[in-house]
């Protein structure tokens, strides 16, 4: 299997027009000490850009501007911050397409992918624009000369921290909530994927939001997150990332008292029961498993299949995997893109020959990808099925976060349910099932916080998402995602 590069090589002079930057109390500026990180093509290994790098004086910098615009924005009406926000959400979808070539050209997704989750944060914050208007409180009866309340008021200036994988959906998801409770946050984005994150937060500028309400650093990890748990400026960290930075930043807060939001990693199981149409399990826990080159903490990962139907079902998924077009994110028709770096390739080299090592069988894929002639197309990997996977094989319990697609057997359900609740894990689950009874054993018995039966669904902006276990704290997106930025208040008010 090769690769496809006949997209027109323009990813280095559209990238160049690009704003790179730290944008702090609404001014785009460069790092105190004037350092950068390298920006890569992960498509070519192309060096395309530098992003500046934050300091711990810039860090300063922009927690203060944070703390002096809290108050401001707090205080703005709820009418004025939807009309700012919703302005924000036109200007993103004017800028989709732009934003869209930008995020395919440094993290790797195919372009029309790209352009649609950018389509998709609009929607996220258009969400949150809405229910900035719906933050009630309420009236609790009581005694005739007293008045009880409660009240809902912003938390305060948030530290975030987000990662590479979904460069406009991972930073949207916090920057919405909080800007719509009415909170100031400093957003340590990934430097690995800048530009995309540089265009929501320029949007947000455009569109009226006041200097220092949203401010964004680029910095070596533990240091900035390190930086933000301690301020005292900071009232609440938001993090989505794997599992032991997580629990790591979540100590640290926890020592100084400061709630957290966590969206760590899993390892999500699909259980396929042996009444499923195997035809249609496979395609739809294809088209998770291939999504951004499986490098999504919800993708399908273990896939437990009841024996009567494997045949058929790893059939249909070998099928799907052969008729994808791997290849530059902007060539015409690409299905999935390079890996976002060497690492990642490294690790599902891993995580492949650990399994064979241990019984399992490669029905397809299972090697690295070069263009046709070269060899040095980039991080690509070909989509991988692996059959007969024994649990005793590091990818049945470290998730792979890559194209690889383990598959195993089973006869009972019970069984089924138990080695997929195994793990420390319970950020998403997937059944497939044509019986009401048996999605209802289904529901009840997987132990996650996002659960889909007959399709693999994400996140949704409407509805909670968020992991039991290890896989996190807190919920984003839906009423609860907004909610979490903000603290309760109960007034008791003695009238005379």
């Amino acid at each position: 299997m090769t690769i496809t590069t006949d997209a027109p090589s323009v990813a280095a002079d559209t990238y160049a027009k690009a704003r790179l930057g730290l944008f702090i109390d609404g001014e785009w500026r460069a790092g105190a000490d004037g350092r950068t990180f390298d920006v890569r093509n992960p498509a070519t290994d192309e060096v395309i850009g530098q992003v500046p790098r934050a300091e711990a004086s810039d860090l300063d910098d922009a927690l203060a501007a944070a703390e002096r615009a809290f108050p401001l924005w707090r205080d703005t009406s709820a009418f004025e911050k939807s009309r700012i926000l919703m302005k924000t959400v036109a200007l993103l979808r004017e800028r989709a397409s732009e934003i869209g070539t930008l995020m395919a050209i440094e993290q790797g997704k195919p372009l029309k992918d790209a352009v649609m989750e950018v389509v998709r944060v609009s929607g996220t914050l258009e969400w949150c624009a809405q229910e900035t208007r719906r933050l009630y409180g309420r009236i609790i009866p009581t005694d005739v000369d007293s008045q009880l309340t409660v009240r809902y008021e912003p938390v305060g200036v948030v530290g975030a921290i987000v990662p590479w994988n979904f460069p406009a959906g991972s930073p949207m998801r916090k920057m919405s909530a909080a800007i719509a409770a009415g909170c100031a946050l400093v957003i340590k984005a990934s430097q690995e994927v800048p530009a995309t994150v540089c265009a929501l937060a320029q949007a947000f500028h455009d569109a009226g939001l006041p200097a220092g309400v949203l401010n964004l650093v680029f910095g070596r990890g533990a240091e900035t997150a390190e930086h933000l748990i301690a301020s005292p400026v900071t009232r609440l960290i938001a993090f989505t990332g794997s599992v032991p930075v997580g629990k790591e930043l979540g100590a640290r807060a926890g020592a100084l008292m400061k709630p957290t939001i966590m969206e760590l990693g899993g390892h999500a199981p699909v259980v396929v029961a042996a009444d499923a149409d195997p035809i249609v399990a496979a395609r739809r826990t294809s088209a998770a498993k291939w999504a951004n080159a499986g490098q999504v903490c919800t993708s399908p990962s273990r896939i437990l299949v009841h024996e009567s139907i494997a045949e058929e079902f790893i059939a249909e998924m070998v099928r799907q995997a052969a008729a994808l077009k791997v290849g530059d994110p902007l060539a015409e028709g690409t299905t999935m893109g390079p890996l976002i770096n060497e690492k990642r390739v490294e690790a599902t080299e891993h995580l492949v020959n650990d399994a064979v090592a241990h019984g399992a069988t490669i029905a397809f894929g299972g090697e690295r990808l070069t263009g046709e002639g070269r060899n040095d197309a980039g991080y690509y990997y070909a989509p991988t099925i692996l059959t007969g996977v024994p649990l005793d094989a590091e990818v049945m319990s470290e998730e792979p976060f890559g194209p690889v697609a383990p598959i195993t057997t089973f006869t009972d359900l019970d069984e089924a349910l138990r080695i997929a609740n195994s793990l420390p894990f319970g950020l998403a689950a997937y059944g497939f099932t044509e019986s009401a009874s048996t999605a209802d054993i289904l529901a009840r018995g997987f132990e996650a916080g996002i659960l889909s039966i007959n399709h693999c669904g994400g996140s949704v902006t409407e509805a909670p998402s968020g992991g039991v276990k290890e896989s996190g704290l807190g919920r984003e997106s839906g009423p609860e995602g907004v909610q979490a930025y903000l603290i309760t208040k109960r007034v008791s008010h003695k009238l005379r």
